[in-house]
């Protein structure tokens, strides 16, 4: 038996994939030239697939704070904080992020990935439950196969189906931990919060909510889901990271547990990782002072997203459930979708593809992700662009009928 015999089937699929024209999964940019375009084959090319939220990877500010990190303290740490130490930026990043949710602690780790991966697999363990949503983001997932915990799935964004799985553990012993996410990434709708933590309170479960998509883009002064929804401080875990809305890599995890330190010694992920290089954590502390600073960027954010799901909608296309930064464009098929992807990037326009194993309910989708950095001309260019495929293509029939959403 080969080492790859396992995954046949998505070898030929893989392979019928690569054989009909680029591959949208190993795309390569040759030069970014902005928060919004970038040089692919050769041709400008407008970048709406990248999570840019704010448009940071190329605020002045935050280039020029990494800039002159590296010049201070060199490019990287070459170790994990347990093995070669905190750099006192490390510190620094850490309080701000715990003062920006209004929490006590916060752990910084190298990826958000990282994070999930790290804090999940390691707040249960054998006897307790781990309950998370079926549409949960891969390293969720990934952090399920790393504890002893019993797994229970309950349906997506549904508080009753979670209700229902707590109820039937009834009085067995063990922790209960419910993991939700702000912003889902594919279909780009958000978790019914409060009505989760309602339901949580009843059965005495721990929340943990992962706002990667939502901070910034949510509430008030951009804390995400759980502030936008006024249950911040019934959330006994946030966890996010720094390569969307904050521009960077990098993740988090916030809590007022009096014991969160703990964490620091038994979270391999943190533990056993380099830590984050100076340059970055400059940028994102900069990063963070921005989105404090200039609440206009959510509000241009929320302007292109309606710009582009609405127009998107009166074309014909079916669209995720509601507005948010993530615009899902459903399609009827792999193939289909695959083919619609290529046409845009030759029409020079760059999104994501998104095709089982990858997404809910075995859906194929076009992912948008929308930027405040976006022009409305930009987003009209795309916009004419996807339509003219999709009537080329015969697509926009009764098949692509708009779903209505709510902003």
């Amino acid at each position: 038996m080969g080492l790859f015999d396992r995954h046949a089937g998505l070898l030929d699929a893989y392979r019928d994939v690569r054989t009909t024209g680029a591959d949208p999964f190993q795309i390569r940019m040759e030069r970014v030239l902005s928060a919004t375009e970038a040089v692919i084959n050769g041709r400008k090319t407008l970048l709406v697939g990248t999570n840019n939220y704010f448009g940071l990877t190329f605020d002045p500010s935050c280039m020029e704070a990494a800039i002159e990190a590296i010049r201070a303290e060199g490019t990287g740490t070459t170790g994990s904080r347990i093995a070669n130490g905190s750099y006192s930026e490390h510190v620094a990043l850490e309080q701000e992020i715990a003062e920006f949710y209004g929490k006590k602690h916060c752990m910084v780790f190298t990826t958000g990935y990282q994070a999930n991966l790290g804090v999940i697999s390691t707040l249960v363990a054998q006897g307790d439950f781990l309950l998370i949503d079926a549409d949960s983001h891969a390293s969720i997932y990934d952090a399920c196969k790393m504890t002893q915990a019993e797994v229970v799935r309950f349906k997506h964004n549904d508080p009753s189906s979670l209700e229902a799985r707590l109820r039937r553990l009834g009085d067995r012993p063990g922790n209960r931990l419910v993991v939700l996410e702000g912003i889902y990434s594919m279909l780009g709708d958000s978790a019914p919060l409060k009505e989760f933590i309602d339901v949580s309170k009843k059965y005495g479960a721990y929340v943990l909510v992962d706002e990667a998509h939502s901070l910034g883009a949510l509430g008030e002064h951009g804390r995400g889901l759980c502030e936008s929804t006024g249950v911040l401080d019934d959330c006994h875990f946030i966890v996010g990271t720094f390569s969307k809305t904050l521009g960077a890599i990098g993740g988090y995890c916030v809590s007022n547990d009096p014991d969160f330190d703990i964490l620091r010694v038994t979270v391999r992920s943190y533990m056993f990782t380099a830590s984050l290089p100076p340059s970055i954590v400059a940028s994102v502390r900069q990063a963070l002072r921005v989105v404090k600073a200039r609440p206009e960027l959510r509000t241009k954010l929320w302007e292109n997203v309606a710009t582009l799901y609405d127009g998107l909608a009166a074309r014909g296309f079916k669209l995720g459930p509601e507005h948010g930064p993530v615009v899902g464009v459903h399609l009827p098929d792999r193939s289909t979708a695959i083919g619609f992807w290529r046409a845009m990037l030759d029409a020079g326009v760059y999104v994501n593809v998104a095709v089982p194993p990858a997404t809910p309910n075995g859906v194929s989708l076009l992912r948008c992700s929308v930027s405040a950095a976006h022009s409305k001309e930009q987003l009209a260019h795309m916009i004419e662009v996807m339509t003219g495929i999709g009537r080329q293509m015969g697509l926009l029939g009764p098949q692509l009928r708009a779903v209505a959403g709510n902003r």
